[in-house]
């Protein structure tokens, strides 16, 4: 009796058995081998989101660090230099020199693995406190008659812009680091989304394959998936509070402004005040024929007098009590009338009324935005007229500076001044656009909406 026809489906048994084998064993082997790329992805993303805070995290302290010593040490200067007593060498200028060589020491200490544009301002960040530091060395030569002749001068044209050119730097350094991190943060999210379009492949195969093993693989990805996300969204929240730290590093800033306005107001302009008073007294004691004591005591009036004046300007550039005492469209118009006062443009301003309780981030932001487009206007555009319009409803606030300057390409020259601007209206969570061309003036453009503003309050 012929068995073969027995033997066909003993045969084909076989081969179906060792098909289903060898395919539900590829699909085996294929999910352990995309389970172990996915556990390793995971680790590796795991990883470097760490260390990606971890540098994040090490040099907005270094930063920090650096400028709560230079604050320190810049204070110390400008009270020892303005101080009744004057002593030229004692355990003052000693303690100065210390703060000196801790901030120093806190630059040289920022982490090295920035690039080469956060080096070269931190490196400018040292030249600036070094400069500093040789300029107050020259000062141990002063005499008791000679400190107070010049300490007011050197704090006005020395501690001073080098205050303002550090603090600038220092946001400068945070806006790379910002910048930075969300590139990084890119990077991990690009490989997180390249990581599920594989894990949904192999979703895919395997439900083609067979129910039973997709349903098992589909849950053990959805797992693993799962954890991905979360991690993500950690890191997410992580990346926002770090931006509001940033956000912080701003409203100290302009708390420091605040604090420098109201002490040069309160402190060194009423002091002024008090010596030219005692001036006029001691002028009318002085018998009317010695011309030389009267006219002695008249050219310091005078230079008492242009102090008291330079003081005001600058109390009232840092913070104009207007804002917060008139509102925000006095102290537009007062910029207006003193941009005008310092160079040759006419400023016109068009400003709807706004109400009483606009919140002061807002009004801030705004006052700055105006603030730093007529200075760029004048300084830089050398324009002859500029107008700023505020248009305002219950939902937003719009400003809008032009002028008739020469003009530049904006997606060539980016200052810091224009990146400022940039980085207040978003974190005041507006839209800005600046238009310009050579030949064609300048129009900055900015929408501050302004609910955003009241939930952030």
């Amino acid at each position: 009796m012929d068995q073969s026809p027995l033997r066909a489906p003993v045969e084909h048994g076989k081969k179906l058995r060792w098909l289903l084998l060898g395919t539900f064993g590829g699909m085996l082997l294929l999910m352990s081998v995309a389970g172990i790329d996915a556990l390793r992805s995971l680790r590796r993303l795991h990883q470097v989101s760490h260390e990606v805070a971890k540098r994040y995290s090490a040099h907005n302290q270094a930063l920090q660090t650096v400028l709560v010593c230079f604050h320190v040490y810049d204070q110390g200067m400008e009270q020892y230099l303005l101080a009744d007593v004057f002593v030229a060498s004692g355990p003052q200028r000693v303690m100065i020199a210390s703060r000196g060589s801790e901030v120093l020491t806190a630059i040289h200490d920022y982490p090295r693995d920035s690039g080469n544009e956060e080096q070269s301002l931190v490196t400018q960040i040292d030249q600036a406190v070094q400069a500093e530091e040789s300029a107050f060395d020259n000062t141990q030569a002063w005499s008791s008659g000679e400190r107070k002749r010049r300490a007011y001068l050197f704090v006005e044209e020395k501690i001073l812009p080098t205050r303002t050119h550090v603090m600038a730097l220092a946001s400068a350094i945070s806006r790379l680091n910002d910048q930075r991190l969300a590139a990084e943060n890119d990077a991990v999210a690009t490989e997180f989304l390249g990581l599920q379009t594989r894990l949904s492949r192999l979703v895919v195969t395997t439900l083609l394959a067979g129910l039973v093993l997709s349903l098992a693989a589909g849950y053990y990805i959805l797992r693993l998936e799962q954890n991905g996300r979360r991690r993500f969204l950690a890191l997410e929240r992580s990346r926002q509070e770090l931006e509001s730290l940033s956000q912080r590093l701003v409203e100290v800033q302009e708390a420091e402004r605040l604090s420098i306005s109201r002490e040069l107001h309160d402190e060194v302009g009423q002091t002024l005040g008090a010596l030219l008073v005692d001036l006029g007294q001691l002028s009318n004691l002085v018998p009317a024929g010695d011309t030389l004591v009267k006219d002695q005591i008249a050219r310091i009036k005078t230079a008492g007098e242009s102090a008291v004046r330079s003081i005001r300007d600058m109390a009232l550039l840092l913070r104009p009590p207007m804002l917060d005492d008139l509102g925000l469209v006095p102290a537009l118009e007062w910029q207006a009338r003193e941009t005008s006062r310092r160079s040759d443009m006419e400023v016109d301003v068009h400003a709807d009324e706004m109400p009483a309780n606009l919140p002061d981030q807002v009004k801030t932001g705004i006052y700055r935005l105006v603030q730093e487009a007529l200075q760029n206007a004048a300084t830089h555009a050398h324009a002859k007229t500029a107008k700023v319009s505020v248009q305002y409803n219950p939902q937003r606030v719009e400003v809008e500076i032009s002028d008739d300057g020469i003009g530049f390409q904006p997606d060539r020259t980016r200052g810091m001044g224009i990146l400022g601007m940039e980085e207040r209206v978003r974190q005041l969570g507006g839209s800005f656009d600046l238009q310009s061309g050579p030949g064609k003036g300048t129009t900055v453009h900015a929408v501050l909406p302004l609910s955003t503003a009241k939930d952030a309050i």
